[in-house]
Parts: structure tokens; sequence; C-alpha cells
């Protein structure tokens, strides 16, 4: 029964960074109902994963607001947007210190990638203004990276 849990919640997770990455493309925003249901889902995983809730997810949620008050700190100086602030602080929920500081390296590479491709693009377009990025692709590119990383483990090499 955990096993399905926990591997439904990753499912779930999945779908929504799908959701949250094409969403952002074609729309420039990710919903906050979307953020909320990865936040929300981030428990009954923590369930399955037979950690306590004192100190484990209790830390683990302290872990989560300290990031959303760093990333709203660079939202309110205009450097992210509103919804890519919420879903990597919901995503803060799933994955420990470590991991989360690769997810934020992979999202940053990811996200240097695609700005350097959609400027490249807009200047062969001869386009006015500033390319919007919809870093929504780059978080749940990183997210995929690190979501993987057991799975591809677990086969002998």
């Amino acid at each position: 029964m955990v096993d399905w849990v926990s591997w439904g919640s990753l499912a779930t997770l999945a779908l929504l960074l799908i959701v949250a990455a094409v969403g952002d493309v074609r729309r420039f925003t990710i919903p906050n109902w979307l953020c909320l249901a990865v936040a929300l889902l981030s428990l009954p995983y923590w369930w399955a994963s037979g950690a306590a809730f004192w100190p484990g997810f209790l830390w683990q949620a302290g872990f989560a607001v300290a990031v959303f008050a760093g990333l709203a700190a660079l939202f309110a100086i205009g450097v992210m947007g509103g919804g890519d602030v919420k879903l990597l602080a919901a995503l803060a929920l799933w994955f420990p210190p470590r991991a989360y500081l690769e997810l934020m390296m992979l999202v940053a590479v990811a996200g240097g990638l695609l700005t350097l491709a959609l400027l490249v693009r807009h200047r062969v377009a001869r386009a006015e203004g500033r390319p919007e990025i919809p870093y929504g692709l780059a978080i749940a590119a990183g997210a995929f990276l690190i979501l993987a990383e057991p799975l591809v483990k677990q086969f002998p090499a």
C-alpha cells in the first residue's frame, strides 16, 4: 500500500509538472491551484516514505517557508515571476535541502539554456522588446532530472 501511495504521488507530481510547463509556455502563467496541488501532494508522499511528522515533515515545511521567503524577495525586485516562486516553494516540500540545491542548479542551467534559445529566436525574428521566458519549463525539467535519479540508479550498470 505504501509503495503505491509513494509511486502514485510521484506520478501525479510528474503530471502536474507537465501541466505547469505546458501552461507556462502557452500563457506565461503557473496557476495557484497547481502550486497548491503540488504542495498538498507532498503530504501523502512523506507519509508513504515513513518519515516522522516531527521533526521530519515539520522541518521540511520550515525549509519550504524559508525558500518561499527568499524567492519572494526575488519576486519583489522583479527577478522572478510569482508562479515560479510558488511552484519552487511547493517543490521544497518534496526534496530535502541537498536535493533541492541540486534542483535549483539544474533549474538555473535549464533556465539559462532556455533564455539563450529564446533570445536567439527573438533576435532572428527581429522582435522588439524583451522576450518572455516561460521558466516553468525549466523548473519542470530540473524537477524531472531530480525525480529520475532514483529510477536510474536502481538498475545495475
